[in-house]
């Protein structure tokens, strides 16, 4: 029972709100008049059930703020009611007391491991129960409060969800379009072949291979490497795509046309001065790029060079032996005004070339250091010298995943280009 106290369960318990509705189960009638008509003084929407089986009806259809059941009911009792009651799935968390003359510590282990948040010792008294409510009002008010910025983040949650997926959407196309710039990725001048090798470490990259021909025994072939990652240095591929073009020899910056009938090949060394000039005039771009751009005379082997700040281009010998070629230089669009220098070399029948981003060179390894100039070597022949130049480059970028770590992954873009010469 309830004992009175000078009257004291008049005094409305102060609560927030949290707690409104309370069910109370009990098989006991007079049980239930005792706690019903005080928890009424105190201002609470009370509901009663006289069997676990007719609680979780009630509870079904609107889940009271608190529950207060006795432990011991024929049919389901108050352990097997709380069991059932948190297997509801239900929004609303009750606060659950049970009520029970059991005060021995297992017994009250199995009433909490069943899913009870609070006990009262029969006979209830008034103080007690007042306090207990106003734990549970505190609990409940927490949770809630805990339940509200879960949503919150749940739903924010959600919408950035919905924002990645658009911009995944969109990266995936503007990745379709950055592989148009790269229509040909093998291709064969009379005996010779330009093979292309596009890897970039996300959806897009800022890497860009390419090659062109304006006419018989003459060609250019690139490699460029875009400062920074993502969105702006894709941009800048794009841009430099339509620079070099492969089909618009009008619009191509490495060529000039002459007497209105065919194009020609300008010299590397002002193809590098004019894109410098032309990202310098740029205001508001930060972005710059390394490039090895090469042209050749298929008659007679003679290849020029202009190396701005790219790797070193990578001489093989139809022998088998190797040597890094160039000056390095400075990269394009960095400083205005630089004057740009090209290198000359006559290949040999079975001689390749191989220009490369530092995707290669810098890639991480197993053992935390960077595969760099001789670990490329190393890569370069363990691939089969008997294969054609995409079969080549796929290998060689094989050989570069087996080795580089695998926490880190593809930190940078990775590619190149290959020569091969074969003669007029």
């Amino acid at each position: 029972m309830l004992p009175d106290r000078n009257n004291d369960d008049t005094e409305p318990v102060q609560m927030t709100g949290t707690i409104r509705r309370v069910l109370v189960v009990d098989d006991s009638r007079l049980q239930r008049r005792i706690l019903v008509a005080s928890l009424k003084k105190w201002g609470f929407d009370v509901v009663e059930a006289d069997s676990g089986a007719s609680a979780m009806e009630i509870c079904r259809e609107e889940s009271p703020d608190l529950i207060l059941s006795d432990w011991m009911m024929p049919g389901m009792n108050g352990l097997e009611f709380c069991r059932n009651l948190r297997k509801l799935n239900s929004d609303n968390y009750s606060y659950f007391i049970l009520l029970t003359s059991k005060s021995e510590k297992n017994e009250v282990a199995e009433g909490l491991h069943s899913g009870a948040d609070d006990f009262l010792t029969k006979p209830v008294s008034s103080d007690e129960l007042r306090a207990r409510i106003s734990a549970g009002e505190r609990i409940l008010r927490m949770q809630r409060e805990l339940s509200e910025k879960n949503r919150i983040v749940s739903e924010t949650l959600d919408e950035l969800q919905r924002v990645y997926d658009a911009i995944d959407k969109d990266l995936m196309q503007a990745r379709k379009i950055q592989e148009s710039l790269v229509p040909e990725f093998s291709c064969s001048y009379g005996e010779s072949n330009v093979s292309l090798l596009l890897k970039p470490c996300g959806h897009i990259g800022g890497d860009l291979v390419g090659m062109f021909s304006p006419g018989i025994n003459r060609l250019g072939f690139y490699s460029i490497d875009v400062s920074g990652h993502g969105i702006t240095s894709a941009m800048m591929t794009a841009r430099l795509g339509g620079y070099l073009s492969s089909s618009h020899f009008d619009q191509n910056v490495a060529m000039e046309q002459r007497f209105n009938r065919y194009f020609a090949l300008k010299p590397p060394e002002d193809v590098a001065s004019l894109l410098n000039a032309r990202l310098i005039a740029d205001t508001g771009i930060e972005e710059y790029f390394t490039m090895a751009y090469c042209t050749v005379d298929l008659r007679s082997g003679l290849l020029k060079l202009v190396q701005a700040g790219h790797p070193h281009p990578l001489l093989i010998r139809k022998d088998g032996t190797m040597e890094y070629i160039g000056q390095g230089g400075v990269p394009v669009g960095l400083v205005p005004d630089i004057a740009y220098t090209r290198e000359e070399l006559v290949l040999e029948q079975g001689d390749r070339l191989l220009l490369y981003s530092d995707g290669f060179t810098e890639a991480r390894l197993e053992n935390g250091e960077m595969l760099e100039d001789e670990g490329l070597m190393d890569l370069v022949r363990k691939c089969d010298t008997g294969q054609n130049g995409q079969e080549f480059l796929d290998e060689l970028y094989w050989n570069l995943t087996q080795i580089m770590s695998k926490e880190h992954g593809l930190e940078d873009d990775v590619s190149a280009t290959l020569f091969e010469y074969n003669g007029p």
